[in-house]
């Protein structure tokens, strides 16, 4: 049988409390499935054996490395909530991909961080149907139930309007790291000396305008320090260093304008 989690101990030292490590890979299945994916030797994703083995790790604080594209969004619900309810802190790294049900589960991590070359995707929830108009269009209507549901999560971790994230997913969204960490989805990408502060990031937003009138405003104090003869040779050095300093501000915001507020 190829697991699809693999839970790893780390050993505790004797200032460190032990912890302990999850991989989430494969496809996101429901129980019943999960037989058709161990014949064929391939790794899946299904709740009840994944809540029985978590149980086992009680206080402990848990890493969940994602790498998914998903799959039924009932398994990826209940997998959510064995997370949310666990009684240790909750860090979910994603290392390639959260998409779909794989990224509702991501949403119960109280730390998400991606790796700087992952993606997450969020869409609208799918499903196949056969039937006369009336059990089409009852489908439909449970589809917007469901669809309801995995707002909530977002909603939960984001704070974002709900209009906002049902536009979302009706765009199927997908987000490099540093998007999913502008719009809320993700607080970090990982392997960066300096993280992001995700409360000012989420509302950041650069205004071309208001750029250029800042940078101008560096250039012109450093100009005005040319308007009077430099004392001797070390203030003249100290005149164009402020100068250069201005121009390089003026450039560094003029690459940062791209970052719009969505």
């Amino acid at each position: 049988m190829t697991k699809f989690w693999n839970f790893i101990r780390n050993a505790a030292t004797e200032t460190e409390s032990e912890s302990v490590e999850l991989r989430i890979e494969g496809d996101i299945v429901d129980d019943g499935d999960l037989w058709i994916y161990e014949w064929f030797g391939e790794p899946a994703t299904a709740p009840n054996a994944f809540k029985d083995e978590l149980s086992q790790f009680k206080g402990k604080d848990i890493t969940v490395w994602i790498d998914s594209y998903g799959g039924s969004v009932f398994a990826g619900a209940s997998i959510y909530n064995a997370l949310k309810n666990h009684n240790g802190k909750i860090t979910v790294k994603i290392d390639g991909k959260a998409m779909s049900a794989a990224s509702v589960i991501a949403m119960a991590g109280d730390e998400i961080l991606m790796s700087p070359v992952a993606v997450m995707m969020i869409h609208n929830p799918l499903t196949r149907a056969s039937g006369n108009m009336h059990d089409l269009r009852k489908v439909a209507d449970v589809l917007d139930t469901v669809k309801d549901s995995i707002i909530n999560a977002y909603v939960a971790k984001t704070g974002r309007p709900r209009n906002k994230i049902s536009q979302m997913m009706d765009d199927e969204t997908w987000m490099s790291a540093n998007v999913s960490v502008k719009e809320g989805f993700a607080d970090g990408v990982l392997y960066q000396d300096q993280q992001f502060d995700v409360q000012n990031m989420k509302d950041i937003s650069f205004n071309r305008l208001a750029i250029v009138n800042s940078a101008s405003e560096s250039i012109k104090n450093a100009m005005n320090l040319f308007q009077k003869p430099a004392a001797n040779e070390n203030q003249q050095i100290t005149n164009e260093l402020e100068l250069a300093k201005a121009k390089l501000k003026f450039k560094t915001l003029e690459v940062q304008n791209y970052v719009k507020k969505r």
